[in-house]
Order: structure tokens, then sequence, then C-alpha cells
């Protein structure tokens, strides 16, 4: 049975957009929905419960994924984002991919909605691609990245004790590497997961995305986030309905120019950091590929070996029956 956590608060103007797709994934199994409230003001909590779904109480997202589990029934756990969007089959498609491959633990590429309210030359998708969904499909059995979209077994989680309620930000990332020492820990392949930006449409993309990037290398030189030193808050973004966050500044062509060369900074500053990174994995990587260079070589060896002793058998066969029939014959 499969188990879905979403961890809550304040969410009634995006908790449907979530929940009725969920209600529309075919899976072919037994499912339930798990909410982890951390105390909502407004009819999240309401709406949930109208929705056949079970609540229970939360907090930061690490405890309400971790209350959630508690209370789940599921053999599998599935850690959601309320900001996800399942297309139809998603949910099909990330099981058997998951079970196909004996996974202990998989996370998805994301791709973020692209909404009206983003300015021109803005490219999110590209810019997820490049900073999130290349290098975790890249490095999943390295340095494995989990985020809004997080499959595990059950058994597993409690192994792990579950997430670190400690942390601050990118504790997800955190039990992803964990995990690698007692599973299999893989990053699925066959589609991606719909996000609304809801962060980036508060804070501003480029605010956002550099809390990233301080975050990881904060992560990569000393270690977990256990402060709020950059400020990430849970629950508090809604729906804009002003249409565009940007309309009552009407920023002017000088200052649009100079916000967009601010962003492709990022950008560069970002693939910096991505290939500093790399070099400091560089001897693990080059162990990980040796070692599946090796295991391909090792394979076609061996299929080569038995190409050939198949062949001699098929030479060897008509020449023992022909000399069945001549003893026969004589």
């Amino acid at each position: 049975m499969l188990s879905i956590i979403i961890p809550t608060l304040n969410e009634e103007e995006y908790l449907h957009t979530l929940l009725e797709p969920i209600a529309n994934q075919n899976i072919g199994e037994e499912y339930e929905v798990v909410i982890t409230d951390a105390g909502s003001q407004d009819r999240t909590v309401q709406i949930a419960e109208e929705s056949g779904c079970k609540v229970v109480s939360g907090g930061l997202p690490a405890k309400g994924r971790n209350q959630g589990a508690k209370a789940a029934i599921g053999d599998l756990l599935l850690f959601l984002d309320p900001e996800a969007l399942l297309p139809n089959g998603f949910l099909a498609k990330a099981l058997a991919e998951f079970r196909m491959r004996s996974l202990d633990l998989a996370s998805c590429a994301l791709g973020p909605i692209e909404e009206h309210w983003m300015p021109r030359y803005i490219f999110p998708k590209f810019f997820y691609n490049l900073f999130y969904n290349w290098p975790a499909s890249l490095l999943d059995t390295v340095y494995p990245f989990a985020s809004s979209f997080i499959l595990v077994k059950k058994d597993i989680h409690e192994k792990l004790g579950g997430f670190d309620e400690g942390i601050r930000i990118a504790e997800d990332h955190e039990y992803a590497r964990r995990a690698t020492r007692i599973g299999k820990v893989g990053f699925l392949r066959f589609g991606k997961l719909p996000l609304f930006m809801r962060r980036c449409q508060k804070e501003g993309i480029i605010k956002t995305h550099l809390k990233y990037q301080l975050c990881h290398f904060f992560n990569l030189l000393l270690g977990e986030v256990r402060y709020d030193i950059f400020n990430y808050n849970f629950g508090q973004y809604k729906v804009c309905h002003s249409g565009n966050i940007y309309e009552s500044t009407k920023p002017t062509f000088v200052i649009q120019s100079m916000w967009t060369l601010a962003y492709y900074m990022l950008l560069i500053l970002g693939f910096i950091s991505w290939l500093l990174f790399l070099l400091a994995l560089t001897p693990k990587l080059i162990r990980f590929c040796l070692k599946r260079l090796i295991f391909k070589l090792h394979r076609v060896v061996l299929i080569q070996r038995y190409s050939c002793a198949v062949q001699i058998q098929r030479i060897e066969l008509p020449q023992q029956e022909d000399g069945y029939s001549r003893a026969e014959s004589n």
C-alpha cells in the first residue's frame, strides 16, 4: 500500500490542485493521503478532511513528514510537497520504475510551471536542468539530491530514523544521502514533476536561487544548516491574484536590463560553483566511473565467451551426428 504524505500550512488555495490530480491517478493499488498540518489558520484542514484525507498534527517539513510516516499504514511512503501538480499517470510510472530498478529510495526531476508573472528573458526550465536535474541524474549514486517528491520504503525510513528535524533547509537532500549507506538510492528518469514557483514569485527568482546556491556551498564546506541563517520560511506563500507581481513597479528598460544581467551573472556563478563541486568529488567520481567501466567490460567479455561457446557447440554437434550416422551405416 502507498501512503502519500503532504506537509501543509495555510494551503487552502493550492491544496485542491494537488488532491484532485491524486484522486485521478490510476496506480492499480490501494493508497492513502496523510496531511500533516502545522496549525493552519485557513480551511486547509477542512478541505483535507472533505477530500477523505487522514489529518495529523505536523510542524516544519521535516517534523511533518516524520509525523505523517508514523501515522501511515502503507509499506511505501511518498513525501510530496503541496506545490506539486501531478500529471495523469505520473504515480503509476514512478512506481513502475521504482520497482523495476529495485530501489529503496528515489526522487525525480522537477519542471517549473511557467506562469505569466515570470519576467522576460528568464528560462526557469533551463535553470532547473542546469542546477538540479542534470547534477541529480549524474550523481544519483554518489551525492544524491531529493526534493518535492521522495519515494521510499517505510522500513528504510524507520532505519534512518526519519528526517533530521534540527536541519532548517535541505533536510530532504541530507535524508537521501544518509539512505545511500543502507539502501539503493536512484533518480527516476521517466519524466519531470511540475511545480508552482511560489517562493520565487514571492521573494524573487534571483534571491531564491542565490539562497539555494549559498546553502549548497554551506552544505559542502560546513555541513548542514541548523540555524535560520537563510530566513527560509514555510507556509507563507499564497496565490498572487494581482496577475503580475511586477506590474506595480513597472520597470523601465534599464531596470529590466540590469535585472536580466544580474540573473545571468547568477547563472555563471552557479555554474562555477558546480564545477568546483565536481572537482571536489573528482576522486570519488573517477572510482565510480572506473567501477562502471570495469563492470561493462566484464559483461562484454562474458557475452563474447558465451557466444563463442554456443558457436563451438553448434559446430561440434553436426560433426558428432555425422560420426553417429557413419557408425550406424557400417
